[in-house]
């Protein structure tokens, strides 16, 4: 039976469920900052993406010869984490490989998670320790879908500020979730993207090696939510036609590319661990007002 935790600080709440290690809830100054999920749209609230990101060619991947089946994001999300610790502020949950992570991913592993409260922001870390006794490729990310409109603001006046400039275009997504080498321009306004009707109806947009270390998504009113990372170095904006959330989430890793049929140890953008090495990947939320 799976449980929730909750943090409190100030006027700031978050719930974190343990399934999944998924945060649930995440509220500020009395602002319901996180889309609550529903079944008839989109489940899930900010889903961890472990051992992959996106979608493997097939719905498979390769290891040494032997093919697994993999769904996409990976297992992370439908797995039950073990408690390590809690109190108000922080709690730390852990996945390790188990009888049924093996079907889908043949290693030794541990992914640590932990959340920090903040009075107007959350902290998340992703820790990945290789418990095996040869080299484990992984990919990690962060899934999280926030209110649109968040805060108030008008859902048409919504933009998103990028911490760098980035280039103008973004890959196309071919069929399967595969990441085509053909790019689609988007219309920017130097740093900023307006979040229009249709931006994000038919798939989501992929900024591979960013320059960008923080991202900030605006309302419209002078509120919104600033991202920032470390060990990130993708991100990608997600939503479904008209549905009131918008994910930006945070990636090491990425889809299979269309011309990717190779062993996991060759798939670009995986991260290789050592045996005995671990890994730390951040990203500080906060939400703020001008």
């Amino acid at each position: 039976m799976t449980g929730d935790f909750i943090l409190t600080r100030g006027d700031s709440f978050a719930r974190i469920s343990q399934r999944g290690a998924e945060l649930r809830q995440w509220r500020c100054d009395g602002q319901e900052l996180l889309w609550p999920g529903d079944p008839a749209i989109w489940p899930q609230t900010s889903p961890i993406l472990f051992p992959l990101v996106g979608w493997a060619r097939n719905g498979r991947i390769s290891v040494d010869g032997v093919d697994y089946p993999i769904h996409v994001h990976g297992f992370a999300a439908s797995q039950d984490f073990e408690p390590i610790a809690h109190c108000d502020r922080h709690v730390h949950l852990r996945l390790t490989q188990s009888p049924q992570t093996l079907q889908h991913y043949p290693f030794a592993f541990a992914l640590d998670v932990h959340y920090r409260l903040q009075e107007s922001g959350l902290s998340i870390t992703l820790q990945v320790a290789n418990g095996s006794d040869r080299i484990m490729p992984y990919a990690c990310g962060l899934h999280p879908g926030f209110c649109w409109p968040l805060a108030g603001g008008a859902r048409g006046e919504h933009w998103v500020e990028f911490g760098a400039d980035e280039p103008p275009f973004v890959p196309k997504i071919a069929e399967g979730g595969l990441f085509s080498t053909h790019m689609r321009p988007i219309a920017r306004m130097g740093r900023e993207l307006r979040l229009t009707p249709g931006l994000l109806d038919q798939e989501a947009l992929c900024f591979l090696n960013a320059k960008s270390q923080w991202l900030r998504l605006h309302n419209g009113q002078g509120q919104g939510i600033e991202i920032s990372t470390g060990d990130f170095p993708h991100w990608a904006l997600w939503s479904l036609p008209e549905a009131p959330f918008v994910c930006i989430e945070s990636w090491t890793g990425h889809g299979d590319p269309v011309d990717f049929s190779g062993d996991l140890m060759q798939k670009p953008s995986m991260i290789h661990l050592r045996p005995g090495e671990s890994r730390q990947h951040e990203a500080h939320y906060r939400f703020f007002t001008a």
